[in-house]
């Protein structure tokens, strides 16, 4: 009896230590709007931070059912981070509204718009239906320059200090790191891409101009008549005489769009097709915020070769 009352308080002191050690490995329970985001605060949380992203990567991030599930995720949730500039702003204000968890609401410790302090790129003077899915506050697609990166992860930094300060030197030392690597990363980026700076393409949508203008690329025309338009038959021809006339040789577009249209041009303008990952997880060799980049100027590169 003896040796069953000491095995068993050994069982529960092991247990209770293996349940104290998991919970402080899953401390905060943090929620994204997209994968990108989820992917840094990751890499910034580190053993602290248990992430979950309510978008997929091969999602278009302007359109995502609010699921009762991401109610439930978003009730008990420290910190909630969201790319902001009306991107999400047909699903996130219903599921926080029904989340009803003051911590992550604007204004919240928790809460992270992950825009704030970014140098935003297409901000419209006016705006009206006419012009097409036109964002008020600017071009939403800011992930896609690696270094603001930097500049979102300082915002997530932020909170997670806000609601855990116990480990600031934690996070304080994931950021230092996380920096470091886009730093290094960024330079060995745009050095392969430097041989082709000022090389004309056309895209599907407008979501490129941050990648853009870092890489060093020329975007002059996009298969979407406006934005958020599906393309027309006159806007295809436009396009296809373009590239004939200017031997433009690329055309990027996004996983979540049917290439149909792309393939058309593609083949009556001897152009490629070339899908770029828009997002961490967008296929299965874009497992980090790092991999998005490597994955990117790896298909543009193969395709300029």
């Amino acid at each position: 009896m003896l040796k069953k009352r000491v095995r068993f308080a050994a069982g529960l002191s092991l247990l209770c230590t293996f349940l104290a050690y998991s919970y402080g490995l899953a401390q905060l329970k943090v929620v994204t709007t997209i994968t990108d985001l989820q992917s840094i605060t990751k890499l910034i949380g580190g053993e602290n931070a248990d992430v979950f992203a309510i978008a997929t990567g091969f999602q278009n991030p302007h359109f995502v059912d609010p699921k009762p599930s991401y109610i439930l995720k978003l009730s008990r949730a420290d910190v909630f981070v969201t790319v902001g500039l009306d991107l999400e702003i047909g699903w996130v204000p219903p599921l926080l509204n029904s989340a009803r968890n003051s911590k992550i609401e604007k204004g919240g410790e928790g809460y992270v718009d992950a825009s704030v302090n970014i140098p935003l790129l297409q901000v419209p003077t006016s705006a009206s239906r006419g012009q097409g899915d036109i964002h008020v506050f600017g071009n939403p697609h800011y992930w896609l320059d690696p270094l603001n990166g930097k500049i979102i992860a300082k915002n997530i930094f932020e909170a997670l200090v806000r609601v855990d300060p116990d480990h600031r030197s934690l996070y304080e030392s994931n950021l230092k790191k996380f920096n470091a690597t886009i730093d290094s990363k960024t330079k060995e980026w745009t050095e392969k891409m430097r041989p082709y700076a000022g090389t004309k393409i056309i895209a599907y949508h407008n979501e490129w101009p941050y990648f853009e203008q870092r890489f060093g690329l020329q975007i002059v025309d996009f298969l979407e008549p406006k934005p958020g338009i599906p393309p027309t038959p006159s806007q295809l021809l436009k396009v296809i005489n373009e590239m004939k006339r200017d031997r433009i040789k690329i055309i990027i577009i996004s996983p979540y769009f049917t290439t149909e249209s792309a393939d058309l041009v593609a083949r009556n303008s001897g152009g490629k097709v070339v899908t770029l990952a828009t997002s961490v997880g967008a296929n299965d060799r874009v497992k980090t915020y790092y991999d998005l980049f490597d994955y990117n100027i790896a298909q543009l590169l193969e395709a300029l070769k």
